[in-house]
C-alpha cells in the first residue's frame, strides 16, 4: 500500500472517519471566524493538500511558546503533528539530538525547497551582535535563521520575543535582540504575539495556511486579524463595569470581590489586542482577568518597557464615548454638526486602534 501523500489520505490512514473529518473542518471554520458556508471549501482544501514540512527554530526564549502549543485543543498537538503537518525539526519535541538533529533540519530544507514553513520562537541577536550570546551546534542564531528561511514558503514568529523582541530586547537589551520581522525582509512573515501566545492561535494560523495556501489577513503588526482584530477591553466581560464607573481599587476590596473592572489596577486591556477574552486558556477554562489579574499587554510591542504593570493607563470616567454620542444625537436638531463631528472622531479613533474615551472626544469637539 502506497504511503499517504495528501492530508485526506493521511487522515484516513490514521482511522479518522468522514464524520470526524468534517467536524474538524467545522471547528476550524469556527476558530477562524469563518461562516459555516466555508466548511465544504475547507474540507476540499484539506482533502487535497499535502502535509507541509515545518521547521521550528528556538532561539532566545523560555520554551513557554512550545508549552502553549502542547496544550492546543483544536486541533490537539498529536492531531497537528501526526495528521496535518510534518514537524521535521523542533529542539524540544524531536527525538534526535546533536548531529542527527541538524541533519534533519538540512534534509527538510533540501527535500522541500520553497514549500516548507519556518516557525520561530525567541528573539535573535542581530548580525552585529556577539555570536557567542546564543549558538546552536556552533552557529549563531542569526546565521541559522537566515540559512533556514532562504528557501521557505513563509515564516511564522511565535511569541512576543520572536514577534517584537520581547523580554530579551527589554532595556538595555544586552544581546542586541531583534525580532524576526526586523531581520527577514524577503519572505512573508506573520506574528503570533503573546507571552506566551494562545495555543489555538498558533494552530489556527497553520490550518489557515493549509486551507487557503496563504497567510491570513494581518494587522499593522503582521498579526492575524481573526485573533488580534479587537482589543481585550472590547471583548472583556468586565467592560460593563468600566462603562458604569465601577472599579476595583485594590486586589482585596469590595470591587475586586464583586468582579468589577481592573482598570485602576493597571489593566492594559484597552490598548492590547488579542483573543484571550474569547478563546481563554487551558481548554477554555479561564484567562488572567477572569482569574482576577489585570492584563499585562503581553501581545503588544515593547510591553516589558511600556510602564508599570499595576499603573493605570489614564483616569477613566463614568461616561463613555457611547454616552457622548447619544447626547449629541439627542441635540441633533440644533447641533447636527456636533453629532457628525463626534461620529467622525469616533471612527478615526477606532481606525487608529486606540480605546475611545470621552476625554479624547471632548478635546476634538
Amino acid at each position: 500500500m502506497a504511503a499517504p501523500t495528501t492530508l485526506g489520505e493521511n487522515l484516513r490512514a490514521q482511522g479518522v472517519s468522514r464524520r470526524g473529518f468534517l467536524k474538524l473542518c467545522a471547528a476550524t471554520a469556527s476558530m477562524l471566524a469563518l461562516p459555516p458556508s466555508m466548511v465544504p471549501r475547507i474540507a476540499h482544501a484539506l482533502e487535497a493538500t499535502r502535509r507541509p514540512s515545518v521547521i521550528w527554530l528556538s532561539f532566545q526564549e523560555c520554551t513557554g511558546c512550545t508549552e502553549s502549543l502542547t496544550r492546543s485543543q483544536a486541533p490537539t498537538l498529536d492531531e497537528l503533528i501526526l495528521d496535518l503537518i510534518s514537524l521535521d525539526y523542533h529542539h524540544t519535541l524531536q527525538a534526535a539530538a546533536g548531529e542527527a538533529a541538524e541533519l534533519a533540519r538540512h534534509q527538510a530544507m533540501e527535500a522541500n525547497p520553497g514549500q516548507y514553513l519556518v516557525i520561530v520562537d525567541g528573539s535573535i541577536p542581530g548580525p552585529d551582535a556577539n555570536p557567542g550570546f546564543s549558538t546552536i551546534a556552533g552557529h549563531s542564531n542569526y546565521d541559522i535563521l537566515m540559512e533556514t528561511v532562504a528557501n521557505a514558503a513563509a515564516v511564522i514568529a511565535v511569541g512576543s520575543c520572536a514577534a517584537f523582541g520581547g523580554l530579551p530586547a527589554a532595556d538595555p537589551n544586552p544581546t542586541g535582540a531583534r525580532s524576526v520581522m526586523d531581520l527577514v525582509a524577503d519572505k512573508p512573515v506573520v506574528n503570533i504575539s503573546g507571552c506566551p501566545p494562545i495555543p489555538m492561535v498558533i494552530t489556527g494560523v497553520l490550518v489557515h495556511f493549509l486551507t487557503f495556501g496563504r497567510l491570513p489577513e494581518l494587522d499593522e503588526y503582521r498579526r492575524p486579524m481573526a485573533f488580534y482584530g479587537q482589543s481585550i477591553h472590547d471583548r472583556c466581560y468586565r467592560r460593563p463595569f468600566y462603562d458604569r464607573g465601577l472599579f476595583a481599587n485594590t486586589f482585596e476590596d469590595e470591587g475586586a470581590r464583586k468582579g468589577w473592572c481592573l482598570f485602576r489596577l493597571g489593566c492594559k486591556g484597552p490598548t492590547t489586542y488579542n483573543a484571550c477574552a474569547t478563546a481563554h486558556w487551558n481548554a477554555g477554562t479561564s484567562w488572567p482577568i477572569q482569574s482576577g489579574h489585570p492584563c499585562l499587554g503581553c501581545s503588544e510591542p515593547s510591553f516589558w518597557d511600556g510602564g508599570g504593570f499595576y499603573e493605570p493607563l489614564s483616569v477613566p470616567t463614568t461616561a463613555t464615548a457611547t454616552t457622548l454620542l447619544a447626547a449629541a444625537a439627542a441635540g441633533a436638531v440644533v447641533g447636527g454638526a456636533t453629532t457628525a463631528r463626534a461620529k467622525k472622531q469616533t471612527r478615526n479613533l477606532v481606525a487608529e486602534r486606540q480605546p475611545v474615551t470621552v476625554e479624547e472626544l471632548e478635546k476634538k469637539l
